[in-house]
């Protein structure tokens, strides 16, 4: 029997309901929740991605700043601006969109956000409240990852989640958001043996490598949930996961497609750490 389909595409349209009738909840009390996205440079993927944010953000009635700057801008500048938009009473969120240009050090920009608005959930600060289990902006895509498994109340304590991939973006993080709803968690990378053998214990098949239709139905044992988070170009244009779909469907109980899957969960968590962080931001000035 075929897998059910985890649609990212329907859940995100669900949630980016209830997150507009709370910005309007907000915007009575006189606080827009806004967001102020930095892009530096003219990387066509990068821009595509602010697009999509800036669109996301106006159905849901969250003010969106799109501030672009010169390739050739300075890190120095760059920490200004930031330092700006920290201090701004109007901005609940910050995002800078990454990759910055070789010249400026990716995580001197991200260390120089709030942790306060860091919306992303990258700053330490909120890595290490993840970590142990405290508040904290979560990332947004190991975030959407969970809401989704949780969607269709597919039991997770005590199950054994495997994660293919490693990266602070997502790998690690989803791996420790398991953790916390008591999953058994195993982390695989390229430099894992037998990686087969262990993808075919998943419960839960988390593929994060970055590599397409790199886990084929071998890697998949019968009746598993598999999230796949790559989104890889092929030659001929059209957009893959790391997961061999045709032949994973065959193979598992739940599967989550390439478009539509895990994408537009990842923006939708980052409208809802907006939301909060404004929220925040109105219970702070009514102390």
């Amino acid at each position: 029997m075929a897998a059910e389909i985890i649609s990212g595409k329907e859940l995100a349209k669900e949630k980016r309901i209830e997150i507009a009738n709370e910005v309007e909840e907000l915007k009575k009390k006189g606080i827009v929740p806004g967001l102020a996205v930095l892009l530096v440079g003219n990387n066509p993927a990068s821009r595509s991605y602010v697009t999509g944010k800036t669109k996301a953000c106006n159905e849901t009635g969250i003010h969106s700043i799109l501030l672009e700057y010169p390739e050739t801008i300075t890190e120095e500048d760059l920490l200004n601006e930031i330092d700006r938009l920290n201090h701004d009473p109007e901005v609940h969120g910050i995002l800078v969109q990454l990759p910055l240009p070789s010249t400026i050090d990716e995580l001197s920009i991200i260390e120089k956000i709030s942790p306060e608005k860091d919306v992303d959930g990258f700053h330490p600060v909120n890595i290490g409240r993840m970590m142990t289990g405290q508040e904290s902006f979560l990332p947004c895509t190991p975030f959407g990852i969970v809401e989704m498994v949780k969607s269709k109340q597919i039991p997770i304590q005590g199950k054994h989640v495997v994660v293919v991939g490693r990266s602070n973006i997502v790998g690690k993080p989803v791996g420790q958001l398991f953790l916390q709803e008591s999953a058994t968690v195993t982390y695989c990378h390229s430099k894992t043996v037998n990686l087969q053998e262990i993808t075919r214990q998943a419960d839960i098949l988390i593929a994060a490598v970055g590599k397409a239709n790199f886990l084929t139905g071998d890697y998949i044992k019968e009746g598993t949930i598999v999230i796949d988070v790559g989104v890889n170009r092929l030659a001929t244009g059209k957009l893959c996961g790391d997961v061999l779909f045709e032949e994973g469907k065959e193979k598992a109980s739940y599967i989550t497609p390439v478009p539509g899957g895990v994408g537009p969960m990842t923006i939708t968590m980052l409208l809802y750490n907006t939301l909060k962080s404004a929220k925040n931001f109105a219970k702070s000035i009514r102390q």
